[in-house]
């Protein structure tokens, strides 16, 4: 952030605001950590405050401080309207287009306030008053650190604020293993040690704890692993058939996609799957070293993230998107064969 930026959110909340803050649709652990991490910043600086998330997420988060006062959109429409209609300020956490919000965005889209935008994604688009952008960044629960350093409120970071933002620091950062985790990130993540964050539990909650049926899903996942060795690249199928017979919760393939990055050799991994309901496969694309899997998400399949993990979306079959993405890999051997 650069000193106008500062100097602009100090003066907003100099008075007292009603205060949105929300993360994109299908939240990750970044989009909740830093959601209520700086939730609970703002109640500590006297504001008016919600969190409204657009949908629902998964159960390995809702043990996170004051997951409970989180409103839902899809679930609690009437509040989150209500909020929304009266709120002077609103933030948007982990995401930079308001596409990303769902059936959020045409609300957005007409809401009159003051927009506070803080993310790590290429590409910000131009909606907020405030834009604090660094795709440099690991995550945005780091920026949401900074954004409280830069208001001079690091000695408001309570046991609350350091693991909630700890939390999403280490889902982002793939358990600090990233490209993108830093120094600096470490320097942030022992402060929220200190402040109270206890690494150990938070790990075994997010990680640790699973039930029979993920597990199996687990299995099945593998057993449809493809490995395409001239191309480095691996991936997984998962049709909504699996799904079903293997009792699906939203979260439960979280992680699935990094097997592919374990064997040997291989530097791309995908993962597709299935949902009928939205009539989508949904994609999750990981990379290992120069190769953007950002940029491949963004030309291909309209999506898009970070160059070593992004998101897209097929609007086709299972069987035509397998064909699209295998005939496209084609155009990529040079680039994945180096």
């Amino acid at each position: 952030m650069n000193l106008e930026d500062i100097t602009t959110v100090k003066s907003i909340l100099s008075q007292p605001q009603k205060i949105v803050i929300i993360p994109h649709k299908n939240p990750d652990g970044d989009a909740i950590g830093s959601c209520l991490g700086l939730y609970a910043f703002l109640k500590s600086l006297n504001q008016e405050v919600v969190v409204i998330a657009p949908n629902d997420y998964p159960k390995f988060l809702k043990w996170m401080p004051k997951n409970e006062t989180i409103l839902n959109f899809e679930r609690e429409n009437s509040q989150s309207k209500k909020w929304l209609e009266e709120a002077t300020v609103v933030f948007t956490l982990d995401f930079n287009d308001l596409s990303r919000t769902g059936q959020l965005e045409s609300f957005l889209k007409e809401k009159e306030a003051d927009f506070i935008m803080i993310d790590h994604h290429q590409q910000p688009k131009d909606y907020a008053k405030v834009t604090y952008s660094d795709v440099n960044m690991s995550s945005t629960c780091e920026m949401v650190y900074n954004f409280i350093e830069y208001l001079g409120g690091l000695d408001k970071i309570d046991e609350e604020i350091a693991t909630n933002l700890y939390t999403g620091i280490m889902t982002d950062t793939g358990s600090f293993k990233y490209r993108s985790t830093s120094s600096r990130t470490h320097k942030v993540v022992a402060n929220l040690i200190d402040c109270g964050a206890n690494n150990m539990e938070i790990h075994r909650q997010v990680f640790d704890t699973n039930s029979p049926s993920r597990l199996h899903l687990l299995g099945v996942a593998l057993s449809n692993m493809v490995i395409l060795s001239e191309y480095s690249t691996a991936y997984i199928t998962l049709t909504q058939d699996e799904l079903d017979a293997h009792d699906f919760k939203k979260g439960d393939t979280e992680g699935f996609v990094n097997y592919g990055l374990t064997l040997e050799d291989i530097i791309f991994a995908v993962i597709f799957i299935e949902n009928k309901e939205e009539g989508i496969i949904k994609i999750s694309f990981r990379s290992i070293g120069d190769f953007s899997v950002n940029e491949f998400a963004r030309e291909h399949f309209n999506g898009g993230g970070h160059d070593n993990a992004a998101g897209g979306r097929s609007d086709e079959n299972m069987d035509v998107t397998i064909q699209k993405f295998n005939t496209i890999l084609k155009s990529y051997k040079s680039q994945l064969n180096p």
